[in-house]
């Protein structure tokens, strides 16, 4: 089988979730960077929602990042990411949907975005969408920190799973943010399973081979798209 291609454009919080599970599975992958695309005909032709990533595997195309990882996991060699009890199996996707939910949409969609994307296209920071932003992040901090203050390295236990590898990002990109620094002191438990997880050899090297920050030009219009209005 030929070599996976993730698609995408780099700077994409799910688009780093899959190259993380990837990179720690030491799966050898392609990139495809979509931002110029990003929109057209062409992207919505491999992913009709207009979104990213989109995996590529022989004649495998997959959209939706659940379902990339769950195929990366169970299509490759590899430590496993996914538990094996039907009741851990459903805490994995209970962490899942809750990155989706209540994680991403509002350090991701509400924070960074405020804060490290617009600014540098020029577009000013919507105050009121952090505001009403940042009592949700903390909440979704107070429930790691309750899930991980009894001693587990990770979320679902002692062993990695796709969970840890979905919220990752997220809390990454939102300790960039000045709000992000200020918040996670309160979190010691969260913020061993940072340390934890950055520590990891797969994200290491990720993190090495990620360039710097630029600004996300299709980002220009995400304000009339998803911005909230408050």
């Amino acid at each position: 089988m030929p070599e996976p291609i993730v698609i995408g454009f780099p700077g994409s919080t799910y688009v780093h979730i899959i190259r993380l599970i990837l990179t720690h599975k030491n799966v050898p992958y392609r990139f495809r960077d979509l931002e110029p695309e990003m929109g057209t005909p062409a992207h919505l032709a491999l992913h009709p929602f207009n979104r990213v990533p989109v995996l590529q595997h022989g004649d495998v195309t997959l959209y939706e990042t659940s379902a990339i990882a769950t195929y990366i996991d169970e299509a490759f060699d590899g430590p496993s990411l996914q538990p094996h009890t039907p009741a851990a199996r459903g805490r994995l996707q209970q962490w899942i949907s809750s990155v989706n939910a209540y994680y991403y949409p509002y350090m991701i969609y509400h924070v960074t975005h405020e804060r490290l994307v617009f600014p540098k296209l020029g577009i000013a920071s919507d105050e009121k969408v952090v505001a009403h932003a940042l009592p949700k992040v903390e909440r979704g901090l107070e429930v790691l920190e309750q899930e991980l203050g009894h001693g587990k390295a990770y979320i679902l236990g002692e062993d990695l799973s796709l969970a840890d590898f979905f919220l990752v990002p997220c809390t990454y990109s939102f300790s960039l943010t000045d709000e992000g620094k200020a918040m996670y002191p309160k979190f010691p438990a969260f913020r061993r399973w940072r340390e934890r997880m950055e520590a990891l050899p797969s994200v290491q090297q990720f993190r090495a081979s990620q360039g710097p920050r630029l600004p996300i030009e299709h980002a220009r219009k995400w304000p009339e798209w998803h911005r909230p209005k408050y």
